[in-house]
């Protein structure tokens, strides 16, 4: 947790003070996850829109601009709007000469849910930024929410997730999935993946404790990726054209944002707008190829801002049978062996480069042949040119900077 505090306390005192306008909202699609929640944001956002809704939506990190982390009634921010809201955060935060001392996350969730109480709209969808039980955006309260969901799991952010407390799971992943659970809230569904028998117990256990109905893949929803998406559920099958999101994971996240809208009553979505949603949803850096421009010029680059086993795990699975050129940026703490060792077999190269604004591993840490680069530019212009593809990955940090020189800034 950011400033090293955890708890709701301090979001909760600022919400107050600005005159609580996370009560206010329209229906809220709450997503939690290791992997895959940004992703499922997307598609909820684009189901949404193709039904008509106007859609507010708060996802973090941004890539480029920080307006990327408000989206209003479908458009970012304007800087105007976004400069008064951030004002009057930060005045409410001193309000009093008490002040609050509140995080950057509690800040732009705070900022975001105050915009969003003011601009007319359908529908809002927030991602959760870390955990869940002691995230910010876990101040929205039973009656604010439409649906809750949980993407995939995995370990990051140990230091702040695993921290050692009474009562709590101390099994690591079990941990993890208390903490996402975290989220739950009477009355409202739980929609959630598979995972395995003990995780599936834990998030079941969390519902029981506020009675929130439960809504797991595999028991009351499914969704099977062939040469179309099928989703089933007890109201029906949909036969539903592939997403335009690349790699075979994004069928987890279609389905889990299918599974959140059919398990809520409040913002009917019908099949033809999910269809056209899961056609038409845009997530930037997360499997994005890139197109030609000022960075990649006409060759075939990829870009992925994943950096833990599970993302390494899927575009391993991706680039499976493939020789591709590796560009590389990693923050100092994670893991290099996460994208390292599954993409291994598929790697022609690996070309390290900085995390422009933080401590990075050098080259040293890809293995023996990696070779250094001091920045993208000059880790493009160094690899061979011989038709095989490119991916940047290992930072969404990498990512924005990749997307800044390319432009392809987010909208």
């Amino acid at each position: 947790m950011p400033q090293g505090r955890l708890g709701l306390d301090t979001i909760r005192a600022l919400m107050e003070r600005l005159g609580n306008p996370h009560r206010a909202l329209p229906p809220v699609f709450h997503v939690a996850g290791t992997n895959g929640k940004g992703s499922t944001c997307a598609f909820l956002r684009a189901m949404l829109e193709a039904q008509g809704y106007r859609v507010h939506v708060t996802t973090s990190p941004h890539l480029v601009r920080y307006n990327e982390r408000i989206r209003l009634a479908g458009e970012l921010i304007p800087d105007a709007a976004l400069a008064a809201v951030l004002e009057e955060v930060l005045d409410a935060s001193e309000q009093g000469g008490e002040g609050l001392g509140p995080s950057f996350f509690e800040v732009t969730i705070a900022a975001a849910f105050l915009a969003f109480a003011r601009t007319p709209a359908d529908a809002c969808v927030v991602e959760v930024g870390m955990g869940g039980r002691f995230d910010a955006t876990n101040v929205l309260e039973p009656e604010a929410l439409a649906a809750c969901g949980i993407a995939a799991l995995g370990l990051d952010h140990e230091r702040f997730l695993l921290a050692p407390e009474e009562g709590v799971p101390k099994e690591p992943m079990a941990r993890i999935a208390f903490e996402k659970a975290g989220i739950a809230k009477r009355g409202v569904h739980l929609v959630t993946l598979d995972y395995s028998p003990e995780l599936d117990r834990e998030i079941a256990e969390a519902t029981f404790r506020v009675l929130a109905p439960l809504a797991m893949r595999g028991d009351q929803w499914k969704c099977e990726l062939g040469t179309a998406l099928t989703y089933r559920d007890d109201a029906g099958t949909l036969t539903l054209p592939l997403p335009a999101l690349a790699g075979a994971h994004q069928a987890d996240n279609a389905g889990l944002a299918m599974a959140m809208l059919r398990h809520q009553v409040q913002l009917p979505v019908g099949t033809l707008a999910m269809a056209n949603g899961l056609e038409s949803a845009r997530w930037p850096a997360r499997l994005q190829r890139l197109a030609a421009g000022p960075l990649t010029g006409a060759r075939e680059v990829w870009l992925d801002g994943g950096h833990n086993p599970q993302a390494g795990a899927m575009l391993g699975d991706h680039f499976t049978g493939q020789h591709l050129h590796l560009i590389i940026g990693m923050i100092e703490g994670k893991n290099p062996a996460s994208l390292i060792g599954p993409l291994g077999p598929s790697l022609a190269s690996i070309t390290a480069v900085p995390v422009p604004g933080h401590d990075w591993h050098p080259a040293r840490a890809f293995g023996p042949e990696a070779r250094p680069a001091p920045n993208l530019p000059a880790a493009l212009a160094i690899v061979p040119e011989d038709g095989r593809p490119i991916l940047i990955a290992g930072s969404l940090y990498l990512a924005g900077e990749a997307l800044r020189l390319n432009d392809e800034l987010p909208d």
